[in-house]
């Protein structure tokens, strides 16, 4: 990053915007939050912002002015707004409505690339999520103590053909892998939700059918849209992704090497090794 600036946080849930926020700040900057008011965790009032302005999903024109006003010309998003609410609790004001009438299909990237463009027109441009963050991207390579045994290796490889083809259409960009077939794919519920689906499938499969040669073991592959935009909509895992693998009966998870962000950095690692769960980044 350049010398010492304000630089503005478009602040969605999780601990995605409070990882930025520490972060720019000890590299000297001041970070206006604008915080919105239905996904933003209060937290974010601890962590020493220049300034906070809480804002509710759909108001952009407020989102612009507020960031004039306080003289921001350089902005990161950061966190996830559920899909949810972007489909169904929004109440857009009048330009984030003509915004939405504009697009050619209702999907995060068409809508946040939309806004991004709008924010740019209006002379703020939109930093990359991580750049702040470059030594929580996964590095390539195992990460773990255990290296992924000859099956995991062959659910990785079908995973990831999968998972390219359905990030392409901004479907999601996790699939739950079990003897190269697929379990689960992740929709508008997330990442843990969708692997803890894939655990109760395998589960309900298992039990009807004892006498199946199948291994209930998962395989979680996560990975990069195609021409990802590391300005929005990063891949990231957590403690939390490994809790969830560890209840739904995953032993290995793929991830894509300098586009993921490891959130709690090395207690990722971590967690995985308590679990004896692999993680690979290609």
């Amino acid at each position: 990053m350049s010398a010492p600036e304000k630089i503005g946080l478009i602040a969605g849930n999780g601990s995605f915007p409070l990882l930025v926020l520490d972060a720019a700040r000890a590299q000297g900057h001041q970070v206006v939050v604008a915080a919105i008011k239905e996904e933003t965790s209060p937290e974010i009032e601890r962590h020493g912002a220049a300034a906070i302005h809480w804002l509710s999903l759909g108001e952009l024109s407020r989102l612009i002015e507020t960031f004039k006003s306080e003289g921001v010309s350089r902005a990161i998003m950061a966190g996830q707004v559920k899909h949810k609410q972007i489909f169904s609790s929004i109440k857009p004001d009048w330009r984030l409505a003509k915004l939405l009438l504009s697009l050619r299909t209702r999907n995060t990237d068409a809508l946040i690339g939309a806004v991004a463009k709008v924010l740019a027109d209006e002379g703020i441009t939109l930093l990359k999520s991580t750049d702040f963050l470059q030594p929580l991207l996964a590095r390539p390579g195992v990460l773990t103590k255990r290296a992924p045994n000859e099956k995991e290796l062959a659910d990785i490889a079908y995973g990831r053909e999968v998972a390219r083809h359905l990030a392409q259409y901004d479907i999601g960009q996790t699939v739950v892998i079990a003897e190269r077939a697929c379990v689960a794919v992740e929709a508008m519920e997330g990442t843990d939700a969708a692997i803890l689906r894939a655990g109760e499938i395998m589960k309900h499969a298992t039990s009807e059918n004892k006498d199946s040669t199948l291994s209930s073991a998962l395989t979680v592959v996560k990975v990069a849209k195609p021409n990802q935009d590391m300005r929005f909509d990063v891949p990231v895992v957590g403690v939390a992704t490994l809790k969830a693998m560890k209840e739904a009966g995953a032993t290995c998870l793929a991830i894509d090497a300098g586009k993921c962000l490891l959130l709690d950095g090395d207690a990722v690692i971590h967690a995985a090794d308590e679990r004896n769960i692999s993680i690979a980044a290609g």
